[in-house]
């Protein structure tokens, strides 16, 4: 079976999806990630938050979470995170810091 929602990374387009799941700090982070003018690198440090959350690396098309699509999928980790909002913003700003540091790398 093959579901058009699905593809191989957590793919921008879902982020504005999942502000609503949870409180305020979470939704800040997902408006200024899905605006018009966000930094790419900040797009791309969520992503690399979401693929590492929801476990996309080891998704395939047999698996059940790519039979629901990459939107179900990413509203439900989100929605099951134990986590505060904080910890998640925290590990963004992880992610972001790691993606800076590769991109630095590959420019020098």
């Amino acid at each position: 079976m093959y579901n058009t929602d699905t593809e191989l990374l957590f793919p921008l387009r879902v982020i504005p999806a999942l502000g609503s799941l949870r409180g305020p700090v979470w939704r800040q982070l997902v408006e200024r990630i899905s605006a018009a003018d966000a930094d790419p690198i900040d797009q791309l440090a969520f992503v690399l938050l979401m693929v590492r959350l929801a476990g996309c690396v080891t998704c395939n098309a047999d698996a059940f979470r790519a039979m629901k699509g990459c939107t179900q999928c990413a509203r439900q980790v989100v929605r099951r995170y134990r986590g505060s909002d904080q910890d998640l913003v925290d590990q963004f700003t992880e992610s972001r810091q790691e993606v800076s540091e590769y991109l630095a790398k590959e420019n020098a």
